[in-house]
């Protein structure tokens, strides 16, 4: 049976690696001529990899702050707690009657701390071959937001993006599976970085491709053959063993809309990382 079950891939430094290996086959798709369908060149596309990618911001006009902004989203939580003085709005008549000077009550902002808690994404990178360019940058941009704002919140992201599909061969059918991390919890949010990785066309129609296209010959040769094989919802038990509780976005496909255009996706995402209460709605 081939070998399609790849072994993790544990920096975002080791899977740009593997990804620029010499292919072990012919006209690899990694490596074709042209940008219009990859959105990038072969050699623009390690570029980003290492500088990332701040041109969708750029280009839109926006900044994430504004995107955070505009999805309702807060630097920080904030809640109301008591604090005691000598003057306030309301008498603490238990305080009052044992004789303590500060015996007054006001309610007073303060931030709420949730540091601690770390949140793992697993964010597929396969989809449909047809799915245009603004699609895929609009949900990127609105999961970099997100991540952006629960960082803001005091949490700790580890971010992986997952390659996963079903190959046809002659003999069988089987399920590739391959992990990259791209973000390690406690690590300052490479924003150029995160974006390039989840929003840019090239991260899977070059570097995911360069990793498979780089694979021994003959399982580079069926991944080829069969059209780098039909994009599949990825698992938890794709990760490593010791990556627990991890969340797995759905891959993307043709008949999803709620990346059609910005707004949207970010009403999408704001919605899927409220249902984890990691952000308030």
């Amino acid at each position: 049976m081939l070998p399609v079950h790849l072994p993790p891939m544990l920096s975002w430094h080791e899977f740009v690696g593997k990804a620029a290996q010499p292919p072990t086959i012919t006209r690899p798709a990694s490596r074709k001529s042209g940008t219009g369908w990859p959105g990038a060149s072969w050699e623009e596309a390690l570029r980003l990899a290492v500088d990332g990618w701040p041109v969708a911001l750029e280009n839109a006009g926006i900044t994430v702050d504004e995107l955070r902004a505009g999805a309702g989203l807060e630097h920080q939580v904030t809640e109301l707690e008591p604090a005691w003085d000598v003057t306030g709005s309301e008498v603490d008549i238990g305080a009052y009657l044992s004789g303590v000077p500060e015996c007054m009550v006001d309610a007073v902002p303060r931030p709420v701390s949730r540091r601690g808690k770390v949140v793992t994404f697993l964010i597929p990178a396969a989809y449909s071959n047809r799915i245009g360019h603004d699609v895929i940058i609009n949900r990127g941009l609105a999961l970099v937001t997100l991540c952006a704002a629960i960082i803001d919140a005091g949490h700790s992201v580890e971010i992986w993006s997952g390659f996963t599909g079903t190959l046809k061969t002659r003999f069988a059918q089987l399920r590739t599976s391959a992990v990259a991390r791209v973000i390690s919890a406690g690590e300052p949010l490479d924003i150029g970085r995160l974006i390039f990785a989840v929003a840019h066309p090239a991260m899977l129609r070059r570097l995911w491709f360069g990793v498979w296209d780089a694979q021994p010959e003959d399982v580079a040769k069926a991944v080829k053959a069969d059209a780098y094989t039909t994009p599949v919802d990825c698992r938890a038990d794709d990760l490593p063993a010791e990556v627990t509780e991890p969340y797995v976005f759905p891959h993307l496909t043709e008949q999803d809309r709620q990346s059609d255009d910005l707004p949207t996706a970010l009403g999408w995402a704001k919605g899927l990382f409220g249902e984890l209460g990691l952000i308030r709605r």
